[in-house]
């Protein structure tokens, strides 16, 4: 009964919304169903399996109940329910239920249960997350070499190829437009150094990246360091819009991982919101930049950083926006991630969102911390990042946490979205002017255990537009604005922090823990599989609970247990 009524009190609501492509069915996820018609399956990465269901009889007013353990264990852990979101308009449905369970283990298998709530229809299947050891073949070490290295030759699920470069630098000195290309599947691409990507005889407006992938699929990208691309263009004084340190257009690109890099210091700045004149969208350089791809990515534990001078647009993102594909593309992970330096979204997360996770992220000197407009398909599950100093130009004001709103125009704003346990932080006096959107359109959200700290009680928490609907917010820490009837549980006040809170930028640790004595402690309700690890009563608001080691991000971080 605990678990019944810890998913009606979080008052979910539902909505239909459209899609037009499904994903094959693992063939390890085989159901155990008392539904003949309904095949459960799950889509997994190291951390997290995206659980998809379309069981007989489901209906707006029906959650599907989800339980999980590891293969053998005997006692069962409660995730978070799924909600109903069938796509009627399209030839080949996706699933009526989708959802995530997250926080568990590399290279385990779980049994997973799944409920029509109400009813006695169900599922029980086994699905085996991601290894965090590849199987590796051959190793082809590189040396030093001022040409573009081009990786064409696959390995197999079996014996991936690896590069290694030992710490060898690639410098193709501004003559070539990349330092590597990928087209190739089951590679491994580490330990080198990228620099002096971008022509700059060139005439070409195509966005170049210091890494091109091409196509392929199941590519590994680790502990490489990439700097000095990019190329001016000469119509607008800045660096050219969407030029990357990795960089990507396939559609058919599945399963890239991208983990413990340094990607920094492009060559040119980029512009903001104000240059020319405002309002002119920010363009230039970017970290990681991903269109429309087939999505099961990975992005975690790199650093992503530059100097006032040299500015990005996005830091990670992509596009399209408005679209049922986007960036990262469904069942990707963003998490462990240090990102700094833009003029628009630290994190852009926008387009289809189906399945996508993003967690322990710390992000700081951006205009939007994390860009989610819009999310078309969903979920969308953002939880646990610390967000630090958000200006739209230097010495100006700031932006948002959450963009939310649309791109492309409100038929976008179909899928859910999560937002539990963030802690938009106050390392200076640059805290974001609004927090949930400002006063953009926000559908078929739900807002839990969030500090969101705003720079003036005036600003808005809370967007007021006439057009929200089917969200929910409660149990949230706020100093600013929120419309009657919203936050019922909520707690007004601003936060205290344990001494010497805060991050070391040296370490890119620290600790961002309420004091004991602050508003938002034991305040929090409980959030089945994401609010784990918490002592008392009920779990402090924020990203940080008390207790709990210090927060790492970038290469040297490590995933939190529960």
């Amino acid at each position: 009964m605990k678990y019944l009524a810890l998913a009606i009190g979080l008052s979910f609501s539902l909505v239909s919304w459209s899609y037009a492509e499904r994903p094959a069915v693992p063939e390890s996820a085989v159901p155990e169903s008392t539904d003949a018609n309904a095949v459960a399956f799950a889509i997994p990465t190291f951390h997290c399996l995206g659980i998809y269901w379309s069981p007989a009889g489901g209906a707006a007013d029906k959650e599907v109940l989800m339980r999980y353990r590891q293969q053998g264990a005997s006692e069962w852990r409660e995730a978070l329910p799924m909600r109903y979101n069938p796509i009627p308009e399209t030839d080949d449905e996706l699933t009526d239920y989708r959802g995530s369970i997250v926080h568990l283990s590399p290279a385990t298998t779980y049994e997973i249960q799944l409920t029509l709530a109400g009813t006695a229809t169900s599922t029980s299947f086994a699905a085996t997350t991601w290894s965090e050891n590849s199987p590796v073949g051959e190793v082809i070490n590189i040396d030093d070499r001022k040409t573009p290295l081009a990786i064409t030759e696959s390995g197999t699920p079996d014996a991936y190829r690896v590069y290694d470069g030992q710490g060898a630098t690639i410098d193709v000195r501004h003559k070539h437009d990349h330092c590597m290309t990928i087209d190739a599947s089951y590679v491994i691409v580490r330990n080198l150094n990228l620099i002096g990507a971008g022509d700059e005889k060139s005439t070409s407006s195509k966005p170049i990246g210091a890494i091109l992938v091409e196509g392929g699929h199941d590519i590994v990208i680790e502990d490489c360091d990439v700097s000095d691309w990019g190329r001016l263009n000469p119509e607008t004084g800045f660096g050219f819009n969407y030029e990357s340190a990795i960089y990507s257009r396939s559609d058919t690109l599945q399963r890239l991982v991208i983990q413990r890099c340094k990607l920094h210091d492009p060559r040119f700045d980029g512009s903001n919101w104000y240059e020319p004149t405002y309002p002119t969208h920010s363009q230039g350089p970017q970290c990681i930049s991903l269109f429309n791809a087939g999505g099961n990515h990975v992005i975690r534990y790199n650093e992503c950083w530059s100097d006032t001078e040299h500015m990005f647009n996005d830091i990670i993102g992509g596009g399209s926006n408005g679209s049922y594909r986007g960036s990262p593309g469904p069942d990707s992970d963003i998490y462990g991630n240090y990102v700094s330096h833009c003029w628009d979204d630290g994190l852009e997360v926008e387009g289809g969102s189906r399945n996508v996770r993003v967690w322990d992220n710390y992000i700081s000197q951006c205009m939007m911390m994390i860009g989610n407009a819009a999310d078309s398909i969903g979920p969308l599950y953002i939880w646990r990042n610390v967000c630090a100093r958000s200006q739209w130009q230097p010495d100006a004001k700031g932006g948002y946490f959450l963009k939310m709103g649309f791109a492309g125009g409100e038929q976008w704003m179909t899928g859910h979205m999560y937002i539990f346990h963030n802690t938009v932080f106050r390392s200076d006096e640059w805290l974001p002017t609004g927090a949930l959107g400002g006063d953009r359109i926000v559908k078929h959200t739900v807002s839990r255990n969030n500090v969101l700290q705003v720079r003036s009680p005036e600003n808005l928490i809370i967007s007021t537009n006439k057009q929200n609907s089917d969200n929910d917010y409660d149990y949230d820490l706020f100093n600013g604005q929120v419309p009657e009837g919203n936050e019922a549980h909520g707690v007004r006040g601003e936060p205290r922090y344990v001494a010497g809170a805060g991050l070391d930028p040296v370490t890119k640790s620290g600790f961002f823990q309420l004091s004991s004595d602050s508003p938002g402690v034991n305040a929090g309700v409980i959030i089945p599989n994401f609010s784990d690890g918490y002592t008392g009563d009920a779990p402090d608001i924020g990203a940080h609970q008390r207790g709990a080691p210090p927060m790492r991000y970038g290469v040297s971080a490590q995933p939190r247990r529960f």
